[in-house]
């Protein structure tokens, strides 16, 4: 069995950056559990499918492969053999996918991929429920948060330099929306694990968060 580091939070709060450098400090793979979840909510687009109907959605779910490869070192998704990478961080499929995310049918569909990568590798997973429901025996687990404004503020600067246009107003209030749903959902709701140890990264650096996360993996022995 693989030793797993646990990495939850809300929106926006860097859990894949954290993770991402996390893992290549400690030679684990990296899992992006949103990136999962987009990849269907990208599948669900492209087929027209309405989210509130559960038998399509169900259907859809059976004729969708989600993948994890990697290349360079970066995890990518295929859905049914095709790289979508470069679609899921588009706005429409960030809010697909959180809304379909508490659906069972979407979570199952999901949840033994997850399990099996960390039962044979070694990994850093982040998303919204990995210490409480997807890897509930993790070594480590971190509850990464930051305050709503530092989280806009963020994300409107990446879409700056990316050369998209962004309004700062808008990004607070879809990840205050966001926030809600997400802590609120009937299934496995956004919860810090009682176990959990709740990192606030407003005021802190990148590295400064890398650090604390890899010293609490050796205070809890982690080889």
């Amino acid at each position: 069995m693989g030793y797993q580091i646990a990495i939850d939070g809300p929106a926006g709060a860097g859990k894949s950056t954290i993770a991402k450098l996390v893992a290549e400090k400690l030679d684990f793979v990296y899992v992006d559990t949103g990136a999962l979840y987009r990849g269907l909510a990208v599948h669900f687009l492209k087929e027209g499918i309405d989210e509130t109907d559960e038998t399509a959605l169900t259907k859809a779910c059976e004729k969708a492969r989600i993948d994890l490869a990697y290349e360079n070192g970066i995890q990518q998704i295929l859905l049914n053999g095709e790289n979508i990478t470069s679609l899921l961080r588009e706005e429409r499929v960030g809010n697909l996918a959180s809304r379909v995310s508490a659906l069972q049918v979407v979570r199952e569909k999901l949840l033994q991929t997850q399990r099996e990568i960390a039962q044979k590798k070694d990994v850093v997973m982040d998303g919204r429920d990995i210490g409480t429901c997807v890897l509930p025996e993790a070594g480590v687990k971190i509850f990464l948060t930051a305050s709503v404004e530092t989280r806009a503020q963020r994300r409107y600067e990446q879409l700056i330099r990316e050369g998209k246009q962004a309004d700062l107003k808008k990004i607070e209030a879809d990840i205050q929306e966001r926030d809600h749903r997400d802590s609120h959902r009937e299934i496995a709701p956004l919860k810090q694990a009682k176990d959990a140890v709740l990192l606030d990264s407003s005021d802190l650096t990148i590295p400064q968060v890398v650090e604390r996360i890899i010293r609490e993996k050796e205070n809890a022995g982690g080889n």
